[in-house]
């Protein structure tokens, strides 16, 4: 069975061709920055690796473009869209609608929309990427992975909100919690890695979107993003955690309408909002050259993980191991070090040399001496999500 797989991010899309059930990878390949200025496009596949800048303004165009690779006639991997099997799709929210991989019908796809309130950056991305496969690949079958399935197992003391019992009972406003393919895949490996089935990990993934997990025993019990994904960490452009009297105060004093402020807070905020930035990649080079705005957004993106490794340790009442991951977690030896400084009480100690060295493969980068491992883990919510879909449809 090929199945292709698409991760469309708020900025980025992943993709993967997976022939399964060995899940080789037939092809693999990103298209980032997308809707910014010089977008990053890969395609990598056994013979050719493609590597390239060009000027991609939204998701549609950026997925039409990765069918364009697959079946090219010097690169691609399949001769027609017909070879393609399934198309399986990593959806953010799935609101308390979802709670498993579903195979896509019409009145997925609109409920998909409907939750697009709740994730704006991501859920219309999300759905975008399903209808445009519809269009490229019709003969396969579309099935959508969650991103909120993971943490359903968040017990009822740290998904409910202090707010009257209505809301929860008819409203179903509660806690959710995102990313949670990926901290699925990496708290499994990071579990294989400790050989200890029970464990205590929190797993942070940073990306533009950014969040942390507290894992106990592999199960998701506590994480930082709630209702919709915009609330805790610092991130590219979401604002993180916020006094909620600051949303009343601007609208009530500053003349703000409540539109204009979510569209601030969710795409104009975060790292860019601090710096004029939104890649941690251009913010880390511009603090080197002695910006004084991106050291202290490093600094502020740094101290606000640490805060919540403090909290997650105490709920769990112990620590095992840290987990960075995504784009920033596994590739920022900057922000590995910020978050591990001055750690000792936890038993967080980093190995400097270990954590300056660039890898793609998993890691220990703590002391000998560090009570806590301190693992880089590349996530992998394209095998992941593959795995799922196929499990799924061979059912």
């Amino acid at each position: 069975m090929q199945i292709l797989v698409l991760n469309s991010g708020s900025s980025s899309i992943k993709f993967q061709l997976f022939q399964m059930p060995e899940a080789k990878v037939v092809c693999s390949g990103m298209v980032e920055r997308i809707g910014l200025e010089n977008t990053k496009i890969s395609y990598n596949t056994d013979t050719n690796k493609i590597e390239k800048v060009d000027s991609i303004d939204n998701h549609k165009d950026g997925l039409q473009l990765i069918a364009s690779y697959l079946m090219s006639k010097e690169v691609g991997v399949i001769q027609s869209a017909s070879e393609i099997q399934v198309v399986g799709h990593r959806v953010v929210h799935g609101g308390s609608t979802f709670t498993g991989t579903v195979e896509i019908t019409e009145e997925v796809k609109q409920k998909i929309e409907k939750l697009s309130v709740l994730a704006p950056l991501h859920n219309p991305a999300n759905l975008q990427g399903i209808l445009v496969s519809e269009e490229i690949f019709p003969v396969a079958k579309q099935v959508a992975v969650f991103d909120t399935a993971f943490h359903q197992t968040i017990p009822v003391e740290a998904y409910r909100y202090a707010i009257p019992n209505v809301f929860l009972e008819e409203n179903k406003i509660r806690v959710y919690g995102f990313h949670g393919t990926s901290h699925k895949y990496v708290s499994g490996k990071a579990i294989e890695f400790l050989k200890k089935e029970k464990s205590k990990i929190i797993t942070i993934h940073l990306g533009n979107g950014c969040s942390m997990t507290a894992v106990k025993n592999g199960k998701s019990i506590d994480h930082t993003l709630g209702f919709a994904p915009m609330n805790g960490l610092i991130m590219g452009t979401r604002s993180g955690d916020i006094d909620p009297a600051v949303i009343f105060y601007m609208v009530n004093s500053l003349g703000y309408s409540l539109d204009e402020v979510n569209i601030l807070l969710q795409k104009e905020s975060g790292m860019l909002g601090l710096t004029g930035y939104s890649d941690l990649r251009d913010i880390e080079s511009e603090a080197e050259k002695g910006n004084a705005d991106c050291r202290l957004a490093l600094k502020m993106n740094a101290y606000r993980i640490k805060k919540f490794i403090g909290s997650y340790a105490s709920v769990m009442n112990g620590l095992d191991a840290i987990v960075f991951t995504a784009g920033i977690g596994e590739n920022s030896d900057v922000i590995r070090a910020l978050v591990c400084e001055s750690q000792e009480f936890l038993g967080i100690q980093l190995d400097k040399e270990k954590n300056g060295i660039r890898s793609k493969e998993a890691r220990d980068i703590s002391l000998p001496s560090s009570k806590v491992k301190i693992l880089v883990i590349p996530t992998n919510e394209e095998v992941e999500i593959a795995n799922q879909s196929f499990e799924l449809l061979s059912n």
